[in-house]
């Protein structure tokens, strides 16, 4: 879409209030001063959200995909963006009076998509939906969520882990997501429920959905297929754990095994993901 006269283009607003943008990233800057430090030393510190350092760099890559038509884009402003700078606003503030960081951190998404509808208008807004939502995923989920999902999640681990177990021939007997052998106990913690790695596989997938492939259809079966394939993989997991606590004791299947095979469960889903995602590309156009 190209501008009318006397309207401009994206690149050309860019061009021509590149302070009026510079001041507005301080605003945002000063704002924010206390949220966003405290939320990358979240991904720093916690295993579940690592991929957060990734998540800006991948938005960033969205927008410059998108750049080639995004810069001819016409710029109106539109009124309807500062309702949405408002609700960002108010998260803000509620997470502040309330210590809740969810609310102060995902209000930033908030706030810089109510200012690009505002200031750039519905057209690249559009354009700009996706990097814009996927930052979301840099946010990290509130404790009392993020327990909720994981706890039915190491039951159906657990549950379907020692069904496995069981026909294999091994002697077995769980309680919850304890799982006890006639020589050790092992339990399915929230690293083995598969929920952290598909926090980070839901984001990769969703970025690889939307490089990969132009068929809406094919895109929502790569974000979907994340979930079954985080869950099972790390079922395999912890099948492959009992196994070897069995034979060689809870010794063999702690410490440097914990770890590696965290990375080696990773490895397969994404392996898995980029395997479906071929079959989907061999299946009619991307």
């Amino acid at each position: 879409m190209m501008a009318v006269e006397g309207e401009l283009t994206l690149q050309e607003e860019l061009r021509q209030h590149c302070w009026y943008w510079l001041l507005l990233l301080v605003l945002l800057g000063i704002t924010y001063r206390s949220v966003v430090p405290g939320m990358v030393a979240d991904w720093d510190s916690d295993p579940n959200y690592s991929h957060g350092f990734l998540v800006p760099l991948v938005g960033a890559f969205f927008i410059w995909q998108r750049w080639p038509d995004l810069k001819n884009v016409t710029v109106r402003t539109q009124i309807a963006g500062l309702p949405v700078v408002m609700s960002g606003l108010a998260l803000l503030i509620m997470g502040y009076a309330g210590t809740e960081y969810f609310s102060m951190r995902i209000s930033l998404v908030v706030v810089l998509a109510g200012v690009v509808l505002f200031w750039c208008g519905g057209q690249v807004f559009k354009k700009l939906a996706l990097p814009l939502g996927f930052l979301a995923f840099m946010v990290p989920l509130p404790y009392i969520v993020y327990d909720s999902m994981a706890f039915p999640l190491k039951l159906l681990v657990a549950k379907f882990s020692v069904l496995s177990l069981k026909t294999m021939g091994i002697v077995v007997v769980r309680e919850g997501n304890i799982i006890y052998f006639p020589q050790t106990v092992l339990e399915v913690a929230d690293a083995c429920s598969g929920l952290r790695s598909l926090m980070s596989l839901l984001a990769l997938a969703v970025a690889y959905a939307f490089v990969a492939h132009s068929s809406t259809l094919k895109r929502w079966i790569i974000i979907l297929s994340a979930i079954p394939i985080a869950v099972v993989t790390n079922m395999f997991r912890v099948i492959v754990t009992g196994v070897l606590a069995q034979y060689y004791g809870a010794a063999a299947a702690e410490g440097f095994f914990h770890e590696f095979a965290g990375l080696t469960v990773f490895a397969v889903a994404m392996l898995l993901l980029f395997a479906l995602g071929f079959l989907l590309r061999r299946w009619g156009n991307p």
